[in-house]
């Protein structure tokens, strides 16, 4: 006997962010405020949009572990700093 099976259902993002984004979130704010920087100082520093920046400190989308390196370099800080709990 054979089972059909149903198509997903519509897509719907997962809207807990997970415990290493809301750690990342937390320090890149903490460490950017901690430099003087503006959102804006740290996107270009980095070579992002601001935008993408609050998102990040936000919570609201994800980073690659390159752009996460990108953020480091440009806060002169090792990245660890944005993983740590």
């Amino acid at each position: 006997m054979w089972h059909v099976l149903e198509p997903p259902g519509p897509y719907t993002p997962h809207r807990d962010p997970s415990t290493a984004a809301k750690r990342v979130s937390t320090n890149l704010r903490r460490l950017r405020k901690a430099k003087g920087l503006s959102q804006e100082q740290l996107a270009e520093a980095a070579e992002f949009h601001r935008t993408y920046v609050s998102q990040l400190e936000r919570c609201v989308t994800n980073i690659s572990i390159s752009g996460l390196g990108r953020l480091a370099e440009a806060l002169e800080v090792d990245i660890t700093e944005l993983l740590k709990a």
